[in-house]
């Protein structure tokens, strides 16, 4: 079916803030249709997204001619082309070989004390002002740190690679930037992959144990491991790592501030905070689509989808089917059945989903038990980044009731033991209710 509607409406203000409303109205009309304006097929169902996720007619390269894309964008469409998010297999297992040893339960394991302990500096300089804005205070500098942990990158580094991020991120969600925006996105690029061969060629530091700079370096030697590919992939984890766990911990404490009913329930209930991530994770996933060619031409949902055809999953949307989540507009932490779309599915799912996963919770957990009266603070309507791909706020603020004179506010009022993902808790970080999927950022 064709419909005059276009999935490029999302990018109206107007439009995001009743986002799901509007995926509701494409599906209700067709789950699966050509978009003339974009020229893509549009899918919305739950039971096409996850289909074509895993269909191995459809590939995953995003610029299958690199001299198509516009002059001043193709140094970054150089570099995407060799992520394993961009890659199909062949290619695809062999990019996500390494990395993934980074990301076993085990080693995410051994993050989480470092989460905690970040988490709790930013809520104990918060505590006593009685504000604060999530986005900026917490769900940006929180990922960041523990993804640059993960690659042993240095404290006074930090700075420069959220700064390349940025540009990059907005690319790679938004297929309409003008060209000094596509060129400040290819020469930050270009200077974080210089910036990482420089890291990993590093010798007068070792690398830190068990950190993905230490596997890396020790790959590096390998004369079959190409280290143009290795840079790539990490700086691939720098971006997907803190770019869509920023989005998440902003879009959950979002709905739990509107949902205080089930705030409440949360923080009475915290053994129900590994389902409640989930169910946050489907209500308002940070990642919203996926974007897949047709290797030949080939029938999905009783259409005939050309060679060559984009064909866009909506998994956001997938996320509020009412054939696999009914009353999907409601946020139940203890729903039944169905799995959310939001780490993807099939042999792209996402790598780092444990991380965001543990990161999530341990935020929620300390937000709802360290700040007491914890509310919206502003009236005004809330602003989203725009994009196709990536759902998120670019600011968050709170207020709350600040500690008591004499009062203390550290860690004492974490849980430890007692929670599912307390720091002392012995429950590993993949132990989440939803299995992870076959393979195992978004969707690498």
């Amino acid at each position: 079916m064709r419909t005059s509607t276009s999935l490029l409406r999302v990018f109206r203000p107007q439009v995001q803030e009743r986002l799901y409303d509007f995926y509701e109205e494409l599906r209700s009309a067709d789950d699966f249709f050509w978009d003339r304006t974009l020229g893509a097929w549009i899918a919305t169902g739950h039971a096409v997204v996850s289909k074509a996720a895993g269909d191995p007619g459809l590939s995953s390269v995003r610029y299958p001619d690199i001299e198509a894309v516009p002059e001043e964008l193709r140094p970054l469409a150089r570099v995407l082309s060799r992520q394993m998010l961009y890659s199909d297999a062949p290619d695809h297992p062999r990019l996500r070989a390494l990395i993934s040893r980074a990301f076993t339960p085990r080693a995410v394991e051994t993050l989480r004390a470092r989460i905690f302990e970040a988490v709790d500096r930013i809520i104990t300089d918060a505590a006593p002002t009685g504000r604060m804005d999530i986005v900026a205070d917490l769900a940006r500098p929180l990922p960041l740190t523990i993804i640059c942990d993960l690659l042993d990158v240095p404290q006074q580094d930090r700075p420069a690679l959220a700064s390349w991020s940025e540009p990059i991120a907005e690319a790679i969600g938004n297929s309409r930037l003008d060209a000094d925006r596509n060129r400040e996105a290819s020469q930050s690029m270009t200077d974080m992959l210089a910036y990482f061969r420089e890291l990993l060629t590093r010798y007068d530091t070792p690398p830190a144990p068990h950190t993905l700079r230490a596997l890396v370096t020790a790959q590096a030697g390998n004369t079959d491991q190409d280290l143009d590919e290795l840079l790539a992939n990490c700086a691939l984890l720098l971006i997907a790592g803190h770019e869509t766990t920023t989005h998440f911990i902003g879009n959950a404490t979002l709905a739990l501030l509107r949902h205080p009913h089930a705030a409440d329930r949360l923080r009475r209930h915290p053994e129900l905070l590994p389902a409640a991530v989930e169910e946050l994770l489907r209500y308002d996933a940070p990642v919203q689509l996926m974007l897949r060619r047709a290797r030949h031409d080939l029938d999905l949902a009783g259409r005939t989808v050309s060679e060559g055809q984009t064909v866009l999953l909506v998994c956001g949307a997938a996320n509020r089917d009412p054939a696999v989540f009914p009353d999907p507009h409601v946020l139940d932490f203890e729903r039944a059945g169905g799995r959310h779309m939001a780490f993807g599915h099939g042999p792209h799912f996402c790598l780092g989903a444990a991380l965001a996963r543990l990161e999530g919770a341990i935020v929620l957990e300390a937000l709802l038990s360290r700040l007491p009266g914890l509310r919206l603070d502003s009236t005004e309507p809330q602003q989203w980044q725009r994009s196709l791909n990536f759902r998120g706020l670019t600011r968050l603020d709170v207020a709350f009731t600040p500690p008591s004179a004499g009062h203390d506010s550290g860690t004492q009022g974490m849980p430890t033991t007692s929670s599912p993902y307390g720091v002392g808790s012995a429950t590993h970080a993949g132990a989440c209710p939803a299995p992870p999927g076959p393979g195992g950022v978004a969707g690498a």
